[in-house]
């Protein structure tokens, strides 16, 4: 009987203190058909994300020779995702903000057929500790997204998604600041269906964020005209490819 495999990968940077944790708590046999690994991506971290990262039983490590961004970081993880034979990928944050052991309950619509791209919503799930001026952008960042997909999107920075192979394979991230928004308007536009799942999300008590504000208002705004400038063709998407029972 071959099982699907799914990696896991966590982009990390400076995630010392909480990387351990959202590792230890990935769950590794939940379904008989279903394997499950763990790949970190290290964006040039200076502290021990890597010793503690082979501590507490990553697979794959990728290791980067300096920072070079959040989108970047994501984009190496999906490529190695494709590289390593992934059936499925699915991205989680390193710093333990969102439940790693709800990875099951985003994998369930691409098992069941109903999707081949999905996203754990904070917002149709739990939210605890966001301050109001994150959850503000988060609401404005989303509707520009809902407006120029034409469909209602609750949570369109969440920091837990997972992917189809072919959603690996044909997802594009052009620009390495950030991904969240470029990567669901480049899958969607291609014909890829996406889910929101309801997860419970708590705001990070240890480590530093990759985002910081300005940054990410003077990044991602031109890289979401540059995406939605570009001309994308269509897939044909295989429907069935990791449906189980």
């Amino acid at each position: 009987m071959r099982k699907q495999k799914v990696i896991v990968f966590l982009p990390a940077y400076n995630e010392e203190d909480s990387i351990g944790e959202v590792l230890s708590k990935i769950p590794r046999y939940f379904h008989e058909k279903v394997e499950v690994k763990a790949l970190v991506i290290d964006d040039g971290s200076t502290d021990k994300t890597i010793e503690v990262a082979k501590q507490f039983g990553a697979d794959y490590i990728v290791q980067k020779d300096k920072n070079m961004g959040l989108g970047s970081a994501v984009r190496t993880g999906l490529a190695e995702c494709y590289r390593l034979g992934a059936d499925i990928a699915v991205m989680i944050d390193a710093d333990n903000e969102y439940p790693a052991e709800q990875i099951p309950n985003i994998l369930q619509p691409i098992f069941k057929g109903e999707a081949d791209y999905t996203m754990g919503s904070r917002f149709k799930g739990t939210i605890k500790g966001m301050k109001l001026h994150r959850r503000l952008g988060n609401y404005v960042f989303t509707l520009i997204q809902a407006i120029l997909l034409r469909r209602w999107i609750y949570d369109g920075q969440s920091g837990m998604r997972a992917f189809s192979r072919q959603a690996m394979e044909h997802g594009e991230i052009i620009h390495d600041y950030n991904y969240a928004q470029v990567i669901t308007l480049n899958l969607v536009r291609k014909g890829f269906r996406v889910k929101e799942i309801p997860i419970t999300y708590q705001v990070r008590t240890k480590g530093e964020s990759f985002i910081k504000f300005r940054a990410y208002m003077t990044s991602v705004i031109p890289a979401i005209v540059k995406e939605m400038s570009r001309k994308v063709k269509r897939v044909e998407i295989y429907k069935d490819a990791h449906k189980i029972s």
